[in-house]
């Protein structure tokens, strides 16, 4: 039998093997430690907000806004600030469309740590307050959908956090 051969470019850098929900950590916005659902079926990276404020500081389009990082927990409130890289149309899970503002923060995920986008929405109502989409995962996740929390929890002493882009209240 005859056939073509495909050729996959790959990353030289070794990917990170997760479970369908993992900690996290996204340090410059002072979130320490956040459960996230992986999703590949999603295409953006979202974050639980409210209080959703657009504003220019210096010059700069930046938001501010509150996060309530632990599930099924309001008691715990984070105020966050960060540039506005974009503002997009996004489709949810039920098929609603809607604008979101989008910004760019590091993510900590199993020992490692790079940018990816975050849209700004309410998931109040969700299971999980963040949702890890497939444009932050690409070339450097790969998922086992029967597994949970197969990388390391984010160890609060050893990330490098922000305080002054975050406070708790």
């Amino acid at each position: 039998m005859g056939g073509t051969k495909t050729t996959v470019k790959r990353s030289a850098q070794p990917r990170l093997w997760v479970g369908w929900r993992e900690w996290a950590a996204l340090p410059e916005l002072g979130i320490r430690a956040i459960k996230a659902k992986v999703d590949t079926g999603a295409s953006t990276s979202a974050l639980h907000a409210i209080h959703i404020q657009r504003f220019r500081a210096d010059g700069r389009d930046q938001v501010r806004f509150e996060v309530h990082p632990l599930q099924r927990r309001t008691d715990v409130t984070l105020r966050c600030v960060a540039d506005v890289i974009d503002e997009r149309a996004v489709t949810s899970s039920n098929g609603q469309r809607e604008k979101r503002i989008v910004i760019r923060t590091p993510l900590w995920l199993g020992g490692q740590q790079w940018p990816i986008e975050l849209t700004l929405t309410n998931r109040g109502t969700m299971g999980f307050r963040m949702l890890l989409g497939r444009r932050a995962m690409h070339e450097r996740i790969l998922v086992d959908p029967t597994a949970s929390h197969l990388a390391d929890k984010p160890d609060a002493q050893a990330l490098v956090i922000s305080t002054s882009k975050a406070s708790r209240t």
